[in-house]
């Protein structure tokens, strides 16, 4: 894939603030706001016996399921990700027939030996006390009721599963490179989302998850000498029994529940004032130089801990951990899976990207797999902001890496609409460079469109009034419009619905007179910098006429531009010397070649 360039940068940083805490969300199992939004909820208890010896476990699961919908519901469908490895999987197969393979993957699975598979198998189901059928259709449990849900009523399933956990292959499973024994993550049988779109019972195949709101209570028996780490509050001291352990926990108002165990786990704990407490979790037979990452890792965590809550909103939850498992990095409820082995700046760098995924995607819990750009592209957005203002050097674009990677991608022949759901990407690389780079350049283009103190409230703004909630791209859009009083509806169908490109150009200059002109089919505003003869300089601002409004400038305001008009004339008061398009690099435009005057050589 030449003219392709992945451009993805995990950064790290820090600014001092006091983080005070605040509790999680009131529970609410039924949420009513502003234009009749509901979401549903779930109440999960789950007893899990786990042998390390064979990587096998046996659970009960309990959920309460409370339906907020108007609908009823005469189906349910629960997601069984382990089965993903298997050979002959959706996973396994578009894995070995996709151009670009997840290295990672490739054809693992395909080789995989019984003994190394993962899988869940449920082996009884009832609701209200009555069984059920079900059928296991790959990674998707589909059931049929035995009576509809009705709008309002809450039902109990209770669950008999047995399991197994994979050869550790993408995020989850068991001895990963760097020996951690077990990287539980989508390791249960775990409900699908309804919402007013219906239902969301994807296949996993490659990509991202989307999970319903509600309360965890488990409790989890393994041999008592694994250190366990993960989501929830630990209820307690552990109670051993027959050289095993049983570890209970909780974990309110979340949409997951991950953890990770290995009996050589190194456990650091940092209790930042007003809350909340980090844990590292981290494997002590590491080489000293991982060892001392791992230990100076733990205060710059507090920093970034402290960075997001100022920039975006407080963190909500008691504890937050880091630890050592899966094969990169990924984020789940109130903690992160990365990999170990890394020189610091990697190590860190991956920290603050997950943990900025805490606030994008698991707070604002989007559909990761319908909107995965929301998820990715925002987390990249923040965090760039984040290594830009820890840095001695400053970037005057710290979004550069993103663009660039954008650029690249807009300029070649296998750019598809973000509205592309996450596993029908044609090129793993152009999901990637979608996600992370366009994502970002969404948010921090739309910076430029309706300025930078207008963008931070907004995103102060969206996370005060769906946090907690499932959001959708149009809502943060209309947050913006509501923040600025603009129309920017344009922006979305544009830059996230389309490949429609940006591109200006300087098409003439004739004396005190600048002509401009529209490339691309994408509308924008213009800010225009032109230098005078006499070495004085103006800045200058074009209205996009569709967004009845302006952005706050100091910029001389000129006459709207209206979008179907393909050139536009003003005349200045001074002979030009040199003109250019968009000095701060902030718009996307395709070509720079022709947004100067005199051109480049």
């Amino acid at each position: 894939m030449k003219n392709l360039l992945f451009s993805i940068i995990y950064v790290a940083m820090f600014v001092s603030c006091n983080a005070t805490e605040k509790p999680v969300a009131d529970k609410n199992e039924k949420i009513q706001t502003l234009n009749g939004y509901w979401q549903q909820h779930v109440n999960y208890q789950m007893e899990i016996d786990m042998d390390v010896d064979n990587f096998q476990y046996q659970g009960k699961q309990k959920l309460i399921y409370t339906n907020n919908s108007p609908d009823v519901l005469n189906r349910v469908y629960y997601h069984l990700y382990f089965n993903a490895f298997q050979p002959g999987s959706e996973m396994d197969v578009r894995s070995r027939t996709i151009q670009d393979p997840d290295s990672r993957v490739g054809d693992r699975i395909s080789k995989l030996k019984p003994n190394e598979i993962g899988y869940i198998k449920v082996n009884s189901l009832k609701q209200n006390g009555k069984p059920i059928e079900h059928e296991t259709v790959g990674t998707v449990l589909e059931v049929q009721l035995e009576k509809p849900i009705q709008p309002g009523e809450k039902v109990t399933f209770e669950m008999d599963f047995d399991a197994q956990v994979p050869i550790q292959i993408r995020r989850s499973g068991r001895n990963n490179k760097e020996g951690v024994a077990l990287s539980m993550t989508q390791w249960y049988p775990k409900l699908a989302e309804y919402d007013d779109e219906g239902w969301h019972a994807d296949p996993y195949i490659a990509r991202e998850f989307h999970g319903v709101w509600g309360d965890f209570d488990v409790k989890l028996t393994i041999d008592k000498d694994y250190v366990v780490g993960g989501t929830g509050y630990l209820q307690g001291k552990p109670k051993v029994k027959s050289g095993k352990k049983t570890l209970h926990y909780k974990a309110p108002n979340v949409h997951d529940f991950t953890w990770a165990a290995d009996p050589d786990f190194i456990h650091d704990t940092l209790n930042m004032p007003n809350g909340p407490t980090l844990n590292f979790y981290y494997k002590n037979d590491l080489d000293p130089e991982y060892l001392e990452n791992w230990k100076k890792l733990q205060l710059d965590t507090a920093k970034l801990m402290a960075f997001f809550s100022q920039n975006v909103g407080q963190y909500p939850y008691q504890q937050y951990s880091v630890i050592q498992g899966g094969d990169g990095g990924m984020e789940y409820a109130m903690c992160t899976l990365i990999t170990g082995k890394r020189k610091y700046g990697s190590l860190l760098g991956v920290t603050a990207h997950e943990m900025a995924h805490t606030w994008f995607q698991f707070l604002l819990a989007t559909n990761e797999s319908k909107h995965e750009w929301m998820d990715e592209g925002f987390t990249s957005y923040i965090s760039n902001l984040a290594v830009s203002a820890l840095s001695e050097t400053k970037s005057d674009n710290p979004h550069y890496g993103s663009y660039r990677g954008y650029l690249a991608l807009a300029n070649s022949q296998y750019e598809q609409p973000l509205t592309t759901h996450a596993d029908r990407y044609a090129y793993n690389q152009s999901y990637s460079i979608s996600a992370y780079s366009k994502g970002a350049v969404f948010i921090a283009q739309l910076g430029y469109i309706i300025g930078k103190d207008n963008l931070d409230k907004t995103i102060k703004k969206y996370f005060k009034d769906f946090s907690f909630k499932h959001p959708k791209p149009m809502d943060f859009v209309r947050t913006a419009e509501r923040i600025t009083d603009l129309e920017l509806d344009w922006y979305m169908i544009d830059f996230g619905q389309t490949t429609n490109k940006i591109d200006y150009g300087v098409k003439s200059v004739e004396g005190k007179s600048i002509t401009l002109e529209r490339i691309g089919l994408m509308p924008m505003p213009i800010d225009l910098s032109v230098t005078y003869t006499d070495g004085s300089s103006e800045d200058f601002y074009i209205p996009l006429q569709m967004m009845r409004g302006e952005k706050p400038t100091s910029a001389t305001v000129l006459n709207d531009w209206a979008w179907a008009i393909p050139t536009y004339t003003f005349k200045t008061k001074n002979d030009i010397a040199s003109i250019k398009i968009d000095s701060s690099e902030l718009m996307a435009d395709v070509n720079r070649d022709n947004n100067t005057y005199p051109k480049p050589e």
